[in-house]
């Protein structure tokens, strides 16, 4: 048995693919089992994996018919033998202490699952440099560092959500027959796998120090296709049929479970095409209009902005689309143009020109 079995569920990412698959391999934690599931990919995915695989036999291929992240990801689920879990993104990749340090700390406390802060990045295409965000789980700061049961804890659940910046026991993963949702060609499929393992978990942790590198920057991620636009409502409905076979499950993680999915569909709300948004709009009104009339909102829940976003966006839904969409679109312009001048020349030059009269002038003013 392998410390920690990793997945890459994988479909068309051979841009980035070497960088995400080497920082894998050359992990500090040798005892690792590396899954990666070639979803049907059409460019030369196979191909570079194959090239790992030649000289590694910590590498496991499984070659598949196209059938989206949710399959992917369970067929590696059920084809790992490690004692934990991780999961990488092909276009991402880690830091090479990443799973050391984890699986460490996921021992020394018998966690179920043990996750850590994480960086986005974007890079520039003309000379390589990085741009870093760095992204904390929690913006409280009172969770790091201490072992708590997310299963009695639903405010847990206010960490920003991913599944890959940290690892999870697979026992406790097939006790509870964790798995993602399979809707075909669908996204935000990590969402009900995200859910369940807060809900069922026992024991876990958060790290205050980032290793996992999420890209920003993947030209292929798609914003413009209408079967796109409502992937993350099915599988919102999908996480709340999980949650509601269990009474007190459901009336213990509504409230959360309504909070999480508004932050999700104003992600979305954000990153589908202009033609789409307005009718969006729409549909989750309905869904949070049903959703006030059957007690799933708390307003303790939300921070007082979100709540009053969320009484606008039920009471009058083109008004929340003109504040969201319209308005954030304007200044979102000016910030560009802004940008845009600061970095002409016609500014460089004015600051060059102004540079000595205005040294000048302070000089003056200290006498």
């Amino acid at each position: 048995m392998a410390k920690v079995s990793i997945i890459i569920p994988t479909y068309n990412v051979e841009m980035f693919l070497d960088e995400c698959l080497e920082s894998i391999q050359r992990q500090t934690l040798q005892d690792i089992e590396i899954i990666c599931v070639n979803d049907g990919s059409t460019d030369h995915s196979l191909e570079i994996i194959k090239k790992y695989a030649e000289n590694d036999p910590r590498f496991v291929i499984i070659d598949k018919e196209n059938g989206g992240y949710g399959k992917a990801m369970n067929v590696g689920l059920d084809k790992a033998t490690g004692e934990y879990i991780g999961i990488v993104e092909p276009d991402d990749y880690v830091p090479l202490a990443m799973y050391e340090d984890l699986y460490k700390i996921a021992k020394e406390n018998d966690l179920d699952m043990v996750k850590a802060d994480f960086y986005r990045f974007t890079r520039n295409p003309e000379n390589g440099n990085m741009n870093l965000v760095y992204n904390h789980l929690d913006l409280t700061g009172k969770w790091y560092g201490k072992l708590f049961d997310p299963s009695e804890e639903p405010e847990t659940l206010r960490f920003i959500m991913n599944t890959w910046s940290g690892i999870y026991k697979r026992e406790f993963l097939e006790q509870h027959h964790i798995r993602h949702n399979e809707t075909p060609g669908a996204s935000f499929q990590d969402n009900g796998f995200y859910f369940q393992t807060f809900v069922y978990a026992k024991r876990a942790m958060i790290v205050d120090k980032p290793y996992y590198m999420n890209r920003r920057d993947n030209p292929n991620s798609s914003v413009n296709n209408r079967e796109k636009v409502y992937c993350c409502n099915v599988e919102y409905d999908y996480i709340r049929e999980i949650l509601m076979k269990d009474p007190e499950i459901w009336s213990r993680f509504k409230y959360m479970y309504s909070l999480k999915k508004f932050h999700t569909y104003n992600f979305t709300l954000q990153r589908i095409g202009e033609q789409f948004k307005r009718e969006y709009v729409q549909r989750i009104s309905q869904e949070f209009k049903r959703a006030k009339e059957n007690g799933e909102l708390k307003q303790g829940a939300f921070y007082p902005v979100e709540w009053d976003d969320m009484m606008l966006l039920i009471q009058d839904p083109d008004a929340y689309y003109f504040k969201i969409c319209l308005k954030n679109k304007q200044i979102r312009s000016l910030e560009k143009k802004v940008a845009s001048l600061e970095n002409s020349t016609t500014m460089k030059v004015g600051r060059a020109i102004m540079f000595i009269p205005l040294k000048i002038k302070k000089l003056f003013k200290k006498k």
